[in-house]
């Protein structure tokens, strides 16, 4: 008799099979940590393969031979990564953590030779040499572009020495970022406050529901907590009459990786900063800052700095006079206290109650997650005629995940979109879009799978979760992203959805979130959670009055933390040796209001720590942001925020285009001329303070 025969890796491990679920979908329900690095290995082997022989084609190079060949290589690795890190940062256990700190060292082990092999790069160099005389297609060219500068900026040129230091460089780097993202998750998970009857003075009912909810996700039904998500800290530093309370649950916020514990990241911070000064010098950058932004819309270090500090003076000038108005409150109701920190929110809550009459906690009942989200999909449909239908039959990584379809306005698949809302201790904090699947035509008509995934409290008990103001315009903002991702239509998967600039990438993002906040849209979709009543158009009014009221406390937490971004990247790395020595001193020479923190202190700043990607880039949003306040415009002069016309030009030049067009003609192109950079401070109401400060 035989031997039964062995089943293979290929016919068991369902990151290696194909996927026979609706549209291709990951097979969440199946996929297990055990199958992770088996299936990386026969990513890894069959990438080297592909590489290989585009490396050793002994045909002369062309567009198809290597650039075309170039974006086919690589799938099965695209598809494992992307199940993956959605995992490590959505829900995460530690079977997938231990397995991360090998991953990250391996993949940098992979790309290391890639894109530092010579000839591959002699190809590349030669076809962008010629490329006038190629015959190429706009996007073909824009492809050929891209490549050859995302090669020679990971060093493909450098001597042999210098790309033997550098992937050394790549290899430290990848193992801190991902011990970054380790220790901060972990600090978070660490910490809750449980908050006992006598501890829930002034907070709201839709919070101590959402309290109880995150006690029950950490197995401790009946109980109500106060974690480190910062929607939990946020609703709570506003509402909490509680002082002693504030200041415990502000002082463990800011402090996240810097308890001095196992979890600490100073001198993570510290070896990432010399780590990436020392790989800039090898490409003959003077900083690193400078080798970031060179391949940015903004250039240069001086181009950042010069819009961060045209923000700062009329936001501090702000900010300072609010903080003024907060501590006569204080007085007058006879506190005998100086304003601090933990205090801010609470009384510019008083304060916005006093001046505009309105407070979140009126408007909250309103803005349930469900209509929300509806209201995101109703004004997706009125401007580019997509059309959204909940599956239930794609297999998701946790029950509480939902998907939906999209389709195009004559009905045709064009997207799966998963939405990931609730804070739980599986997930890293904050909110992101991500996808499983980019799209592309190269082979076929690839759909793409999107993701958005945040941290809003749920509701407890069956009662739906509610937002803040905040929370929805994060709801719409990822969701904008989202859609530059499903409405791609670019042949290339190196040009598909978000490729593009970190500087551009937030355009599409925050212009999406102006729709949020319009009457015309709360009028439809803000209905009370538990009558169904729409907003009173009383309240409606002072919300709206009420939006520019705190920009001066907002716009001076995130220009802080973007201008500590550039000085960690521009100074030399020695000079932030003592990094909260380094944070002091930034701060006291921008004049920082001590009753104010930074958006992301140091040692919390996953943006620019746990990989590179905003890594002296924060200033991003902002400099998009100048963008999306001037583009918003063209709706407004049309005099219709669904404008047809403009929606087309919207579309097809800036959510539709992804990174093959070049981000400031795609913006010219839809807007008619460069941005008109006083729209920003328009838009925060800073403008006069700007023009009194000038």
């Amino acid at each position: 008799m035989s031997e039964p025969r062995q089943m293979t890796d290929a016919e068991t491990n369902p990151l290696l099979k194909a996927w026979v679920t609706p549209f291709a979908t990951p097979p969440f329900d199946e996929i297990k940590p055990e199958h992770f690095l088996p299936a990386f290995e026969q990513a890894f082997a069959d990438h080297a393969a592909e590489i290989a022989a585009i490396t050793n084609d002994p045909a002369a190079p062309d567009f198809a031979n290597t650039i075309t060949a170039l974006e086919r290589s690589g799938k099965l690795l695209s598809k494992v990564a992307a199940v993956f890190y959605d995992l490590v940062s959505a829900h995460s256990n530690p079977a997938i953590l231990e397995i991360d700190k090998e991953v990250s060292l391996r993949m940098a082990r992979h790309w290391n030779p890639i894109m530092m092999n010579a000839v591959l790069f002699g190809r590349i160099a030669h076809l962008h040499e010629n490329r006038a005389g190629l015959g190429l297609t706009p996007e073909q060219l824009r492809l050929l572009e891209r490549t050859y500068t995302r090669f020679h900026r990971a060093g493909a040129g450098l001597s042999e020495e210098a790309k033997t230091r550098m992937a050394e460089i790549n290899e430290r780097l990848a193992q801190l970022g991902t011990s970054f993202s380790h220790h901060l998750l972990g600090d978070e998970q660490d910490w809750f406050l449980e908050l006992g009857e006598a501890d829930r003075d002034g907070l709201p009912e839709s919070f101590i529901a959402s309290a109880k909810a995150a006690a029950e996700e950490r197995g401790m039904a009946g109980k109500a907590i106060v974690t480190l998500s910062r929607s939990s800290v946020e609703t709570f530093l506003k509402s909490s009459a509680r002082r002693d309370l504030r200041e415990k649950v502000y002082k463990a916020f800011i402090a996240r990786g810097d308890n001095g514990n196992a979890n600490d990241n100073n001198v993570t911070i510290v070896e990432i900063l010399k780590l990436r000064e020392e790989s800039a010098r090898l490409l003959g950058y003077p900083t690193y800052a400078a080798y970031r932004l060179e391949d940015s819309m903004a250039k240069t270090p001086d181009a950042v700095r010069s819009l961060l500090e045209r923000v700062w003076k009329p936001a501090r000038a702000r900010a300072l006079a609010d903080r003024d108005e907060m501590q006569a409150l204080i007085t007058e109701e006879g506190g005998n206290f100086k304003l601090a920190p933990w205090d801010w929110r609470f009384y510019a809550e008083k304060l916005r109650l006093q001046r505009a009459n309105f407070d979140d906690s009126a408007i909250k009942p309103y803005l349930g997650l469900d209509n929300m989200i509806a209201a995101a999909f109703d004004c997706a449909t009125r401007l580019f005629g997509v059309t959204f239908e909940e599956r239930k039959d794609v297999p998701v990584w946790h029950p509480d995940v939902r998907v939906w379809e999209m389709k195009d306005r004559g009905g045709k698949h064009k997207a799966l979109f998963y939405g990931d809302y609730f804070a739980r201790p599986s997930k890293r904090s904050g909110a992101w879009m991500t996808s499983l699947r980019d799209q592309q035509k190269l082979d076929g008509d690839i759909a793409p799978l999107v993701l958005n995934i945040c941290n809003f409290a749920k509701g407890a008990g069956g009662e739906p979760s509610l937002l803040s103001p905040d929370d929805a315009r994060t709801l719409f903002h990822e969701f904008g992203h989202g859609l530059h991702g499903m409405l791609s239509n670019v042949t290339y998967p190196s040009l598909s959805g978000t490729s593009v600039f970190t500087d551009f990438v937030e355009l599409p993002s925050q212009l999406y979130e102006h729709w949020q906040e319009r009457p015309e849209v709360l009028q439809k979709f803000a209905r009370h959670y538990q009558t169904g009543e729409p907003l009173p158009d009383d309240l409606l009014q002072r919300f709206l009055a009420a939006r520019k009221f705190n920009q001066g406390f907002a716009t001076v937490e995130f220009v802080s933390s973007a201008l500590i971004d550039l000085e960690f990247h521009t100074q030399p790395a020695a000079a932030a040796q003592d990094v909260r020595a380094f944070e002091r001193r930034e701060l006291e020479k921008i004049g920082m209001p001590e009753e104010i923190a930074l958006r992301h202190r140091p040692t919390q700043f996953g943006h620019i720590f746990t990989g590179d990607h905003y890594a002296a880039g924060y200033y991003s949003y902002m400099w998009s942001e100048v963008m999306d306040a001037d583009a918003f415009g063209a709706f407004e002069e049309a005099g219709d925020i669904f404008d047809p016309s403009v929606a087309k030009r919207l579309h097809d030049d800036i959510y539709s285009s992804g990174g093959s067009v070049d981000p400031e003609a795609a913006y010219e192109a839809f807007r008619g001329r460069p941005p008109e950079p006083d729209a920003l401070l328009r838009r925060r109401g800073l403008l006069e303070d700007a023009e009194a400060a000038s």
